[in-house]
């Protein structure tokens, strides 16, 4: 049974801490994943937001879970002693980025080609930091109610604000999510389907790691204008041009929920024949980038999932012979 008491004094732990909670909703069924969500507004979003909630029709607008999260202990005491909510910590008031190591979630879940062995997100987090020579240090780390962990960091005092990258495709690796500005994450205390957050090592957060904040950073590029690729006027010219069509067609009529996924195949499809010498890097960019901001992904996103595109494509390169045929 849920104790309001244990939750409001994880609740006052965290703020103490200098991080800002808000409740999230009572953990009281079982297979219910609503216990990740922010108890209020109740059905309410800044875009449609109604004011019925007695802080929205204060201010005016939408307050929502990141205004409300608080340090404020008489604030977390009236919510905490109202009910046994779970708590969840606002990453960005609370200067921090947290690295969400994810585990499957079932054995068809394995991971792509770019990360074949690895067996969670802890060990996509190491061959990360070996790829970029940097190390996973000690820091704050909570164990999930599934398995995983969240690493917690300090958000560095310089530099881009940070905010999140979650989803397989659209993550920095395979069952590795972050959240910081905009993002939360379930606290310690609470449970989940009846699986409890729990600490696995109380000391202070660490730093973000450089070669993390690095990976982090939004990416700027310039913004590509669709244009045609410069291709060789014979068969092997037809064919590039054929596999272009195919893979933005590819990309710009996935359905929604998929369009990363198309993205990234598209990526290394093409990717491959970049390798292979046939395009340029630069040449994927151009007709990709376009088409999928097109589609509604963001720049960040769309930038980040070419790029792993092109390093899985590039493992595998298809070189065009003089008949215009791609081949391994």
């Amino acid at each position: 049974m849920l104790d309001s008491a244990v939750l409001l004094a994880a609740a006052l732990a965290c703020a103490a801490r200098g991080w800002h909670v808000f409740p999230l909703r009572p953990d009281t069924r079982p297979n219910d994943d609503h216990a990740k969500r922010p108890a209020f507004p109740n059905r309410c979003t800044a875009d449609r937001c109604d004011r019925t909630d007695p802080r929205c029709r204060t201010a005016g607008r939408h307050v929502g879970w990141e205004d409300r999260a608080t340090t404020d202990p008489d604030r977390i005491r009236r919510a905490w002693t109202h009910q046994p909510y779970g708590i969840g910590i606002a990453c960005g008031p609370s200067g921090l980025v947290v690295v969400d190591l994810d585990v499957p979630k079932h054995p068809a879940d394995v991971p792509p080609a770019e990360w074949a062995g690895a067996r969670d997100g802890a060990d996509v987090l190491i061959a990360l930091a070996d790829r970029y020579h940097g190390t996973v240090d000690p820091t704050y780390t909570q164990r999930t109610g599934r398995g995983g962990s969240h690493l917690f960091y300090r958000h560095p005092t310089t530099g881009p604000t940070l905010g999140n990258t979650v989803g397989e495709w659209s993550g920095i690796g395979w069952k590795v999510d972050t959240r910081s500005h905009g993002g939360y994450v379930v606290a310690a205390g609470s449970t989940v389907n009846r699986r409890p957050y729990t600490i696995t090592l109380d000391v202070d957060p660490a730093p973000l790691p450089a070669w993390l904040a690095d990976l982090l950073a939004p990416t700027v590029r310039p913004t590509y204008r669709p244009a045609a690729v410069a291709l060789p006027p014979d068969r092997r010219g037809a064919y590039l041009a054929a596999a272009i069509r195919r893979q933005v067609a590819h990309l710009t009529t996935a359905p929604d929920g998929q369009r990363n996924h198309a993205l990234f195949t598209s990526a290394v499809a093409l990717g491959q024949l970049a390798a292979g010498g046939a395009l340029t890097d630069t040449d994927v960019y151009a007709v990709l980038e376009p088409a999928a901001l097109s589609t509604g992904l963001r720049a960040a996103e769309v930038t980040r999932t070419i790029a792993s595109g092109l390093r899985v494509g590039a493992r595998n390169p298809r070189r065009l012979n003089s008949a215009g045929k791609a081949a391994a």
